[in-house]
Formats: structure tokens, C-alpha cells, sequence
């Protein structure tokens, strides 16, 4: 087994697998990426709802794929139900979501990771770090680690049978290791999701585990606690999945996929494992709702339910995606509360009650779920249940992911105090980008506010403590209008052609886009039509369909990038304003911050504002500007400070 790496990733899920892959990409043929996960055959799998995007969720999807990600990849390959939501609404806020097939998509990640041949996959657990002079050097394996070999078949993950994993669930025996195993890198990124100390809820039953016959990793925590590092504990909770069969779903209102499903990668489609978009049969969703007598039961129970009765001990739940106790006490006045039943694969009975996460005692969730609609004889094969665990709060992270104690040790996912796969996702690809440049002491990268969503994440995390699991929306975003899904290859590819994480068949298939759109544009802006009026004029008035549009144009161009294109025109103004706002703020905004440690005690700072300078350790001026105790002339005099020391510079 190879015992010397560039980069450790700890962690198979969807942070880990993002990592493992980036750090691979930037590397290319001169280094390598180790992955270390206690289940290999369980790598990229999809703990709760198997779906990826959403509103503000999809827009980073679009992200780490324009940067060339797998999550884009992976979803298009093996989505069942693609849906555009907020289409009523403008571009700007609009979120591209699928329904996975959650087995496919375990297995299509797998084998993407497969066809790295500098990544290197490692069964076993972490428990213990390689420090030296309060540097990272590496990890510590207990015997019995040892590195797995794909079982890799073109065919496995498209055959009319189940997926099978790419992976096995452990190495042979010839493979596994009889002692302890030190490996070594100067940089190791942490994903350990809901592994740390994870505890399983179900009434009064408890299971050590971060999620279903998954052991917990119970370690870790005290590493990390040794190391000074300030750990919190939070929870979340998945909902019972039903069999298909049991459920009457004559009747029940049905929820369709787009007619015209829009993509969330750009890789060219005749890359995808069948040369065609989607690539699996689409399905439909049913909906049903919970009753007065849904919520009697609820409320009768209560006290059995650790999500809500205080079981689970100083730890914060999803505000956003709350359980269905929650929701029935946060909304009295209400009679019902939807639950979408969303099928989990194309080849399994199994069916997910989107809607009502709960922690409640077998006999209530089956009660409950045969009191709603269409599921009078439904039949429970797993209950839902709550998982709390360990997460460190990020403040002690920066917007890099790496950690501010320890150089060389980065963090991305859950451990952060996010919630979703698609955060994660994000965290995860900057944080392999990061490590690999750590590692040959290059600058790191920094995304802006107003360049992603992921950036706008982690610089919410590194300025904020969350009171409960991270979720983004689009209403986080200040600059949302520069940060549209359909705009995010003209942001971000170029950027990460320059970083190394974009191979030439993704370039040269964004450049061909890139020509295609100047192409329009200028057709537009010299097209003359309507009493002599100018294409581009025409083509903002909301009235003005897609199709209009293409017949007016002299060839004929995909419909995605005519639409594009009337979306710049209609949001021009709006959008020149903005790009004026951040250039003026920008320089400040930008100014780093190299010892914030010295920064606070700058004569004549307000203590507030000293100590939150002291606990957060903002990396720029505004950062800094943005913490909470924090006012407009602690700004200014950190500011002149920065100045006169010479210590203030822009950042990447």
C-alpha cells in the first residue's frame, strides 16, 4: 500500500468525494490523493433525500461543476425527475433540482473516481493525526486498513439490473495492513459528515452510527479537542421510507417532470454513459399531506420524540428543513403540511416521505404515516430517525477551509455546521483546490461574494456562528443577480482552467459556447426589426418568448443560449449598477488582514469589536466589516491601522 500522498482526504461522502476529485484534477500526473473511507462500497451515498439542486442549492451545483466538479456530472447521469423550480419568478432566483436514483448515483460517482489513476482509495478510520511542529504530516490508520481496486465494468451502473458499487466494502486480505499504518502528506482535509460521535434517534432507542448499519467514527472528537480545537453538536433527521407497493396512489395529486429538461452539467452530453440527455427513464412524483389526525398523534407524543423533547442534548436542529414535530408546533394554526412521495430508484420498492423527518417511536410513525392520505395501508421497511454528532464551529476555519490552528489541516462539509450534499459539495472541491495549493505554497483561493454561491457560504461561516445546521438560499446572496445558474461558466471556467481543474474536452466545449453566445449577442445588437428598433430592445420586454426570438435570428441557435441572452438584456441595467457598487467597495472590501490577532489590538478599538476581531480572525477588511459588534468606524480605524503598517493587501 502507498504510504506518501500530497493530499489525505478523510470521508467517502458528498464533501470527501469533491475533494479527493479536485485535489486530483490540480495535481495532475505529479502527485497523489489519498481517500480514506470506513465503507468504500458506500462512497457517495445518499443519506437522506435522494435529490440533488434546489433554489440557491442547484446554483452551486452549477458551480462546482463549472469548475469542474462531479455533482453536475453525476446527477445528470442518473437523475429520474428534473424540475426547474421558481420558474415564475426571475432567472436570478430560479433552481434547477433532480430526483436521483440513489443507487445510480452512488455507483456513477464511484466510477468517476475510478479514472483517476493518481487517486487511491484506503478502508479504514482516522482517529489520530501526523503532527509535527504544529504542522500536519499525515494520519494514523488502525491494522486491518489496506487500499481497495475498483471493480470497474463500463456496463455496471447501466444495465437494466441494481448498480453494484465500483468499490468493495473492504480490501482483500493481502491487501490489509497487520500494524498501524502511517500515511503521509503535508495536507489532509477532514469531511467526517454526521460520523463524529454520531448517534442514532428513534423514540427511545439509541444506535451509535452517523447513519443506517454505519458505525460512528468515536475518535476524532478527542483529536480534535486535544488540538484546541472548540467543537459543538448538532442534529438532523431523515423521514420513513415506505414500499411502493402498500401505497394507493390512485387519486393522489401528481407532480411531474419538466417536459424540457435542463441539464445541470456542461460536459458534452455525448460524454454521459448513454450519449444522450436524460439518461434514465423520467418518473413523476405523488403528493400527499398530513391530517388533524396526523397532528393529534404528533402532539399526543411529543414527549417520546428526541428530535423535540430534549433527548438530544446541547445540540441545534435544521431550522429550514425542521422535523414534522417542529412543524406541527411552529405552525399551529395550521390543518396540514404537504408530503411529497419521491421514489429512491428506478429498480427498488422504496419510497421517501419528503416532508415529515421525524424522531417519533415506530408505532407513532406508523400510525401517522396510515392517517394520511393514499398511505391508509402503507407499509414502514425503515423509520425515520434523528442523528446527532460533533461538528467543529467555523469560525476556526477560513474562507480557504483551513483551519487557522493548524496549517495543512483543511475542513469541508457537515463538520462545519452546514446541512446538504450540495454545500458539502462546494466545501468539498474548494478545499481539495486549496490543499494542493498549500501544498506547493502557492496562494489560495478565495472565492468572492460576488463570484459564487460558495463563496458567499464560506464567508458566512467564517464570520457567523450558525445557531443550527447552514442552509443557503438566494436571499443570502447580495449580488444574486450576478450569480445566475446560467451564468456560471462565464465566471468560473476560466478561473479554474488557470487553477488546474479543467481538462480540454470541458474547455474546448466552453469556448465553442462562449463564441456561439458573443454570436447572438451581436446579432441581437444589430438586427433591426419593429419600425427600425433593435433586436436587443425587443428582446427585454417580458413578453417576448424564446421561440420568438429564434425566428428572428438569421440561424438557428440552442434555445438555452438565446435565452441567456435575453436574460443579460433584460437585467443589463440592474447588473451595471451592481458591478459599479462592488468596484467601488472592492478595494476595501478585499484588503487583507494578515495577523487579525494584531488587528484587535489596535489603540482605540471598541472591545466589542476587539473581541470579535480575536474570536473570528477575519482574513479581510470586509470580513471584518461584516461581524456582528463590528460598526462603520471600527472599519475605518482598522482601516488608516492597516494602512500606515503597510500590512493591508488585496487578496486573490
Amino acid at each position: 500500500m502507498r504510504k506518501d500522498f500530497d493530499v489525505i482526504v478523510i470521508g467517502g461522502g458528498h464533501a470527501g468525494v469533491e475533494a479527493a476529485w479536485s485535489a486530483s484534477c490540480a495535481l495532475g500526473d505529479s502527485g497523489h490523493v489519498a481517500l480514506v473511507t470506513m465503507r468504500p462500497d458506500r462512497i457517495a451515498a445518499m443519506s437522506c433525500n435522494p435529490a440533488i439542486g434546489g433554489l440557491a442549492k442547484g446554483q452551486i451545483v452549477r458551480e462546482v461543476d463549472a469548475m469542474g466538479g462531479l455533482m453536475g456530472r453525476a446527477i445528470d447521469a442518473t437523475g429520474i425527475m428534473f424540475k426547474m423550480l421558481n420558474t415564475s419568478r426571475g432567472p436570478a432566483v430560479r433552481g434547477p433540482r433532480a430526483q436521483a436514483d440513489r443507487y445510480a448515483y452512488s455507483a456513477e460517482i464511484q466510477r468517476l473516481l475510478a479514472t483517476r489513476g493518481n487517486l487511491h482509495v484506503v478502508a479504514g478510520t482516522v482517529d489520530e493525526f501526523i503532527i509535527n511542529q504544529e504542522r500536519i504530516e499525515g494520519v494514523r490508520l488502525p491494522a486491518g486498513s489496506g487500499c481497495v481496486t475498483p471493480r470497474f465494468d463500463e456496463g455496471t451502473s447501466w444495465s437494466s439490473q441494481l448498480p453494484e458499487p465500483i468499490w468493495p466494502a473492504s480490501p482483500d486480505e493481502k491487501d490489509r495492513s497487520t500494524d498501524a499504518v502511517d500515511l503521509r502528506a503535508p495536507a489532509v482535509i477532514l469531511t467526517t459528515g454526521t460520523f463524529m460521535r454520531g448517534l442514532m434517534h428513534t423514540g427511545d432507542r439509541k444506535t451509535p452510527g452517523g447513519r443506517v448499519n454505519e458505525p460512528a467514527a468515536t475518535g476524532m472528537s478527542a483529536t480534535l479537542q486535544e488540538l484546541g480545537f472548540e467543537l459543538g453538536r448538532l442534529k438532523t433527521g431523515t423521514p420513513p421510507r415506505l414500499r411502493r407497493g402498500s401505497i394507493d396512489w390512485d387519486g393522489l395529486p401528481l407532480q411531474e417532470a419538466d417536459e424540457f429538461p435542463v441539464a445541470f452539467s456542461d460536459y458534452p452530453v455525448s460524454e454521459l454513459p448513454t450519449g444522450r440527455f436524460p439518461v434514465l427513464p423520467q418518473i413523476s412524483c405523488r403528493i400527499t399531506h398530513t391530517t388533524e389526525q396526523v397532528h393529534e398523534l404528533i402532539r399526543g407524543n411529543l414527549h417520546r420524540a428526541p428530535m423535540f423533547n430534549g433527548d438530544i442534548d446541547a445540540s441545534h436542529g435544521p431550522r429550514y428543513c425542521p422535523s414534522i414535530e417542529d412543524k406541527v408546533v411552529r405552525f399551529a394554526d395550521r390543518g396540514q403540511h404537504h408530503v411529497f412521495l419521491e421514489p429512491e430508484s428506478l429498480h427498488t420498492d422504496e419510497i421517501y416521505c419528503n416532508g415529515i423527518s421525524t424522531s417519533l417511536p415506530p408505532e407513532v410513525q406508523e400510525a401517522m404515516v396510515r392517517a394520511m392520505p393514499g398511505c391508509e395501508h402503507a407499509e414502514i421497511f425503515r423509520h425515520g430517525y434523528a442523528v446527532e454528532y460533533d461538528m467543529v464551529w467555523p469560525h476556526q476555519i477560513d474562507s480557504t477551509t483551513m483551519t487557522k490552528k493548524i496549517p495543512g489541516l483543511f475542513l469541508a462539509g457537515q463538520i462545519n455546521g452546514t446541512s446538504g450534499y450540495e454545500e458539502a459539495a462546494g466545501q468539498g472541491l474548494m478545499a481539495g483546490l486549496n490543499a494542493v495549493r498549500y501544498r506547493r505554497g502557492e496562494e489560495m483561493i478565495r472565492l468572492g461574494r460576488d463570484q459564487a454561491y460558495i463563496g458567499v457560504m464560506l464567508d458566512d461561516l467564517v464570520i457567523k456562528t450558525p445557531r443550527e445546521p447552514y442552509r443557503m438560499f438566494t436571499s443570502r446572496a447580495e449580488h444574486r443577480l450576478l450569480l445566475r445558474a446560467d451564468t456560471v461558466d462565464e465566471r468560473l471556467t476560466p478561473l479554474a482552467r488557470t487553477w488546474g481543474l479543467i481538462g480540454d474536452l470541458r474547455w474546448n466545449s466552453w469556448c465553442e459556447r462562449r463564441d456561439l453566445l458573443q454570436q447572438i449577442d451581436e446579432l441581437t445588437r444589430s438586427i433591426h426589426v419593429e419600425n427600425g428598433r433593435m433586436l436587443r430592445e425587443i428582446i427585454r420586454r417580458p413578453d417576448m418568448t424564446v421561440q420568438e426570438v429564434q425566428e428572428l435570428l438569421p440561424s438557428p441557435f440552442e434555445a438555452t443560449l438565446v435565452e441567456r441572452i435575453m436574460n443579460d438584456s433584460r437585467y443589463e441595467g440592474y447588473v451595471q449598477r451592481q458591478r459599479a457598487q462592488i468596484a467601488r467597495r472592492s478595494e476595501i472590501d478585499r484588503r487583507r488582514i494578515h495577523d487579525p490577532q494584531e488587528a484587535s489590538r489596535i489603540s482605540g478599538l471598541r472591545s466589542e469589536a476587539a473581541e470579535a476581531l480575536a474570536k473570528f480572525q477575519p482574513s479581510t477588511l470586509g470580513q471584518a466589516a461584516r461581524l456582528a459588534g463590528v460598526t462603520p468606524a471600527d472599519v475605518t480605524l482598522l482601516a488608516v491601522a492597516l494602512h500606515r503598517s503597510g500590512a493591508g493587501k488585496r487578496s486573490s
